[in-house]
C-alpha cells in the first residue's frame, strides 16, 4: 500500500493529516508513516519517534481489540510546539484502560507507554464510536 497523504485543514482550523485505514495489522505501519510524514512536513522531527510510537500503540489497539472494519488516524498541529495523534473507531462499547500487567507479560503496556510519552492523553466518546488521543510537544517550535 502506498501512502497518498495530503495536508488538510482540521475542523479546528489547524493543519492536519488524516486517513481511514482497514483494521488490519499492516495498517499500523501506514498509520506510523502518516504520522512521520506530518511531523516532518511541519519541521517537528524532534517529535517523530514519540509520535510514531504513540500512533503505533493507538492503531494497534483499534486493530487488535475494537473488532471494527476500519479506523481513522489523524495528526493535528495544535501550535508551534505540539501535535495531537488520534485514532477513531466505531466501537463505542470498548473503552481501553491500562491493565495490570505482570513483569514478563508480552502485552498490556501500550496505553501506559502512550501516557508516559504524552504531554496529555485521553479518550472521548463520539456519537458513532470513540477517539483515543495523545498530545506531544517539543521544546523548540517548528516554522
Amino acid at each position: 500500500m502506498t501512502l497518498h497523504a495530503r495536508p488538510i485543514t482540521h475542523a479546528t482550523g489547524r493543519p492536519a493529516y488524516t486517513e481511514t485505514l482497514p483494521a488490519l495489522p499492516e495498517s499500523v505501519g501506514r498509520a506510523r508513516r502518516l504520522v512521520r510524514l506530518a511531523v516532518t512536513a511541519w519541521s517537528l522531527e524532534a517529535l517523530a519517534d514519540d509520535a510514531v510510537l504513540i500512533a503505533s500503540e493507538l492503531a494497534s489497539n483499534a486493530v487488535q481489540h475494537a473488532n471494527v472494519a476500519s479506523f481513522r488516524i489523524t495528526v493535528v498541529r495544535l501550535d508551534a510546539y505540539r501535535v495531537r495523534v488520534a485514532v477513531m473507531d466505531a466501537k463505542k462499547a470498548f473503552v481501553p484502560t491500562p491493565p495490570a500487567t505482570q513483569p514478563n507479560a508480552e502485552q498490556g503496556r501500550g496505553l501506559r507507554l502512550v501516557a508516559a510519552l504524552a504531554h496529555a492523553s485521553g479518550q472521548e466518546p463520539l456519537n458513532w464510536g470513540k477517539r483515543m488521543w495523545a498530545d506531544i510537544q517539543c521544546d523548540t517550535p517548528g516554522p
